[in-house]
């Protein structure tokens, strides 16, 4: 993609980028000359490779801290881990219809349990404890997806509804009155309302400095970018792009890759760095994974896929 400027607007654009780079705590990233193509994030002539198709539908990629990817199959009601050298195994069946994950510092893996509409903690063992079982009294949604704030370790998650055929419900509880971002503080048992302006969130993720964090509305198709305050409270809402997504993950430079159909990267500042086809219906989530953190693991429907790239996961 190539963005023809005239030299006034691009000394604009790079005055706002540089301006966003301080306000934001990331590097952003300045219009290109007009006559030089975006570098790509991908490694020179990469392209997604299919691992294998053999899952119902992957989702909820997580790595851990030698670069092993844990995900979900949430049909079949497994936890999956895909090594360092390529291999499968399943780490947990019975996984709670597991759907987003992340690792805490401990190397606990926290999942979004929706079976039961709970928030897991997971140890190497397997073993299960269970962080959040409803909100006053009211029975979650169903915790989709989730972010762990690595300087204050409070988590973010998202809780949108979506009819399950393995639920006996057919609709949310009312006493929640919406689909919201929850704030767990570190700590604490009972999470917080941290965002109710959003039709169904989905994809969520934040950078490594802790002070910012994105959140995709994937029924409005839109993504915003929020402030975070010392207390986990969420300010400062911005439109980031015109894109819904269901997961998301950032690179070294502060890059933010959205899924749904394929996956798409965009700057710092909003702008369209990359898209990424995937040969599946639909593209469910991503991760950086690897020793390296310089290959990308994409969940797509049925399938996995890897790209080699030219940037880190953020970390």
């Amino acid at each position: 993609m190539k963005n023809y400027v005239t030299f006034r607007r691009l000394v604009v654009v790079g005055v706002a980028a540089a301006l966003a780079g301080t306000l934001f705590g990331w590097k952003a990233l300045a219009a290109p000359p007009q006559d030089r193509p975006i570098r790509s994030v991908l490694a020179p002539h990469a392209t997604p490779k299919l691992v294998t198709r053999q899952f119902t539908f992957t989702e909820g990629p997580a790595v851990d801290k030698a670069g092993n990817v844990f995900f979900t199959d949430q049909p079949n009601n497994n936890i999956w881990r895909y090594s360092t050298d390529g291999q499968l195994s399943v780490f947990l069946d019975k996984a709670g219809r597991a759907n987003g994950l992340y690792f805490d510092k401990k190397g606990n893996l926290l999942a979004c349990a929706d079976e039961d509409n709970q928030l897991w903690s997971i140890d190497a063992r397997g073993r299960v404890t269970v962080l959040v079982k409803e909100v006053q009294g009211h029975r979650l949604n169903g915790p989709n997806d989730l972010w762990i704030n690595p300087k204050t370790g409070g988590i973010y998650f998202t809780d949108p509804y979506y009819q399950r055929d393995y639920w006996t419900r057919t609709a949310p509880d009312p006493g929640l009155r919406g689909q919201y971002v929850y704030y767990l503080a570190d700590g604490q048992a009972t999470p917080v309302v941290a965002a109710d302006q959003l039709r169904k969130p989905n994809g969520i993720i934040g950078t490594p400095d802790g002070r910012l964090l994105y959140v995709a509305d994937i029924e409005a198709n839109k993504t915003y970018r929020y402030q975070i305050g010392p207390g986990g409270q969420l300010t400062n809402r911005q439109l980031f792009v015109e894109q819904g997504s269901d997961g998301m993950t950032l690179d070294s430079a502060g890059n933010v890759y959205l899924t749904g159909k394929g996956v798409t990267v965009y700057s710092p500042t909003g702008q369209q760095l990359e898209h990424i086809a995937i040969p599946e219906e639909w593209t469910g989530n991503v991760c950086f994974a690897g020793k390296d953190r310089r290959t990308l693991f994409i969940t797509a429907s049925q399938g996995i896929y890897t790209v080699p790239m030219r940037v880190k996961g953020a970390q």
